[in-house]
């Protein structure tokens, strides 16, 4: 495939791949303890928390990529901090682009996690309880094994959305050839200039192969660990 594709459209789908790889891996914690306290928890906020968790969703990605360059950018709150005390630049960076990823592909990552939970027998954690293991043993022998396909199922969610994401990427990140430029901004640029058309259809080509194989490396890993819990 290298030699297939030219070398700034394999630059961008290697920018791609390593986007979405660390938008998928840094949002994994917080989705799963997102999906817990909504499958589970009972307190107040919790429908502001699940609110939030969603807005992604419905808010137009142009205008999750803006509020972004407002807290992340240079001179917003947060990115200021970050800038001045750790020097962690965000805005026009590919880290930048990885953060406006793992946003827009947060909620895809927490429902599917959270149906995995709410289909968990909560007689099966007493159970447990009831013989006396602690609440960490009891997640990490009983619900953790039993939700892995629902985990597994909303990283490739992530991952597959983080990989098309586009609008709020280019509004956060802009789209520097080299540093944020990705499939989905590289096709937009491939289509801009004449003669762009033939860069363009190879990359589309890439993302749909990358999208396939997402789903079908997904259902077979479900699958395996849904054979190993049940016994077959």
């Amino acid at each position: 495939m290298i030699g297939w594709l030219g070398p700034e459209e394999w630059q961008a789908v290697a920018l791609s791949l390593k986007v979405s790889f660390w938008a998928t891996l840094l949002s994994l914690p917080f989705g799963l303890l997102c999906a817990l306290a909504l499958a589970r928890g009972r307190f107040i906020g919790r429908d502001v928390l699940n609110w939030l968790v969603h807005l992604p969703l419905v808010l137009p990605p142009v205008v999750t990529g803006y509020l972004l360059l407002l807290g992340f950018g240079r001179q917003g709150p947060i990115g200021s901090v970050l800038d001045d005390i750790f020097g962690i630049t965000l805005a026009f960076q590919w880290t930048g682009a990885a953060l406006a990823a793992s946003i827009m592909a947060f909620p895809l990552m927490v429902r599917a996690m959270r149906l995995a939970i709410e289909a968990v027998d909560p007689k099966l954690e007493e159970a447990a309880a009831t013989l006396g293991a602690s609440r960490i043993k009891v997640f990490s022998t009983v619900t953790l094994p039993l939700i892995l396909p629902g985990i597994i199922a909303g990283a490739v969610l992530a991952f597959a959305k983080a990989m098309g994401e586009f609008g709020a990427t280019i509004t956060f990140v802009s789209n520097i050839p080299g540093e944020t430029r990705t499939v989905p901004s590289a096709i937009y640029a491939f289509l801009q200039v004449p003669g762009g058309e033939t860069s363009a259809i190879r990359l589309v080509i890439v993302a749909v192969v990358i999208a396939i194989g997402a789903l079908i490396l997904s259902e077979w890993l479900s699958r395996r660990v849904a054979r190993r819990i049940s016994g077959v």
